[in-house]
């Protein structure tokens, strides 16, 4: 079966001068053809990082093709039922544009010391907030008696606009992997590379069949920093070094510096190893910089994805 190839653009923290330059270039996206837009979810930093909920909800409004999501929102800081009737809210204004994403948050974020929350008990408040939201999300009146949530006769309106509002989830451990295998409709990886995300990808389709559940082929995402340009290009080095400070990893394994062809070589890297859904993250900062990258992306990129991913013609009704 063809697998639907398709790429998004995200950032992590706020990398414009102005508010103008984010909505120039959220226009930029909207009708340069890029498929979706994607928030870092970050609650607690010195950097300016947009809250992710408000965003999409800001996004929805100022379009009305573009997809958007979070990548991922870190579920155990948040109380799901106001997390399920967010994104109820977003997809349903949006008119079913809304991509959710969840995961467990990182073990390195300030949350953890700042809200004093447990990291040890991240997964298990996940599991039990998913459980949660998607019930909600179907219209469910809901008691609940978890050991981290309590509920009784809860439920929302309006629901999401889709009916099977996705379920994407993030992380690559091997809990990440069983819960993506047990309640995901998709999983997106964060800064895995090729290797890895093949090897989740393969840990995933495993435990799919203990699971006897499905999940689509082209529903495997994959993220990485791309730039048209040098790593001496202003600016790289000082990037390269906050991303190094903030997630551990090497940028040299995780950025696709140079052009377009540097750039559809590392696709297609990560298409190879099963990956469909792409999150780019421009290395840029300052408002020009955003958009002359992201109109790069748009006019260099997308046609080649285009012509070497053709998208599978739908079957006729």
């Amino acid at each position: 079966m063809a697998r639907n190839i398709a790429v998004g653009i995200g950032i992590m923290d706020y990398p414009f001068d102005t508010a103008a330059g984010f909505w120039r270039w959220v226009d930029l996206c909207e009708q340069g053809g890029i498929d979706s837009i994607w928030q870092t979810d970050r609650l607690v930093s010195r950097t300016p990082f947009l809250e992710c909920m408000t965003a999409l909800a800001a996004i929805a409004g100022r379009t009305s093709r573009i997809k958007f999501g979070v990548n991922v929102v870190s579920v155990a800081m948040r109380e799901p039922l106001l997390l399920a009737k967010q994104c109820a809210t977003i997809d349903m204004l949006s008119n079913g544009r809304l991509l959710p994403g969840f995961g467990i948050g990182s073990p390195r974020g300030a949350e953890w010391t700042a809200m004093h929350l447990d990291t040890t008990t991240r997964g298990r408040k996940t599991d039990e907030a998913l459980d949660i939201i998607s019930r909600l999300w179907s219209g469910e009146v809901l008691d609940y008696a978890g050991r981290h949530f309590q509920l009784t006769q809860a439920s929302i309106s309006p629901l999401p606009a889709q009916p099977n509002l996705p379920m994407w989830i993030g992380g690559s451990s091997g809990a990440a992997i069983r819960r993506t295998a047990r309640i995901g409709t998709g999983w997106q990886s964060g800064a895995e590379t090729p290797e890895a995300v093949a090897a989740v990808i393969a840990g995933i389709k495993a435990a799919l069949t203990e699971t006897g559940r499905t999940i689509e082929e082209d529903h495997y995402g994959a993220a990485f920093a791309f730039r048209f340009g040098g790593p001496d290009d202003p600016g790289v080095a000082k990037l390269m070094q906050s991303y190094l400070a903030r997630t551990g990893r090497d940028p040299r394994d995780h950025f696709a510096i140079g052009d377009e062809h540097t750039i559809l070589d590392r696709l297609r890297a990560y298409v190879d190893a099963g990956a469909s859904k792409f999150i780019l993250r421009p290395v840029a900062e300052g408002d020009a910089d955003m958009l002359v990258q992201t109109k790069r992306l748009a006019e260099e990129v997308l046609p080649a994805v285009a012509a070497s991913w053709p998208k599978p013609r739908k079957a006729a009704a």
